[in-house]
């Protein structure tokens, strides 16, 4: 498996890999799967975005973005993950997570928020073994495949620098 910062041309890929998460999933509040073009503005938008190639394609994609647009907020990178399925439990996610997580503390990030869709246990049990700890549960608060969708917040503190940033 080789992870890398993805490159435009990765946008179809991860627009494919998105795809059945927007459309037979919960696990996004997206409804209709956005194009190779909109992935990549995605991708160029991010603050780092990793792809994992096994046996030269792409089998998932990690990403730290923007986690609110106020300027205190900005550093605190909200985490995703998404690995293609049938290629869950292959270790795809966590070499992903194990290489973006470092990149974002190097980057000067404090910390990493994620949100997941209830149930998710796939997704909670990839942020507990990297220590993300809960921190709040927002209510149903989206509406999707049929029923009210709760989401789960969880938090990784990157750095316990108590120094004002640089």
């Amino acid at each position: 498996m080789i992870v890398r910062p993805a490159a435009p041309d990765d946008a179809a890929e991860c627009a494919r890999i998105y795809a059945p998460y927007v459309t037979d999933s919960p696990a996004t509040f997206e409804t209709t799967p956005p194009s190779t073009e909109q992935m990549a503005e995605r991708i160029a938008a991010a603050h780092l975005w990793l792809v994992a190639e096994v046996d030269g394609a792409v089998r998932g994609y990690a990403y730290g973005g923007q986690f609110r647009p106020r300027p205190a907020y900005r550093f605190t990178a909200e985490v995703s993950a998404y690995v293609e399925q049938g290629h869950g439990g292959s270790g795809v996610g966590r070499a992903l997570y194990a290489e973006l997580l470092p990149a974002l503390r190097a980057a000067g990030f404090r910390s990493a928020v994620a949100g997941m869709t209830q149930p998710n246990e796939a997704s909670a049990a990839l942020h507990r073994s990297f220590g993300f700890e809960p921190v709040g549960t927002y209510r149903e608060v989206g509406w999707k495949l049929g029923a009210w969708r709760d989401v789960a917040w969880v938090q990784l503190m990157l750095s316990d620098d108590e120094a004002p940033p640089a």
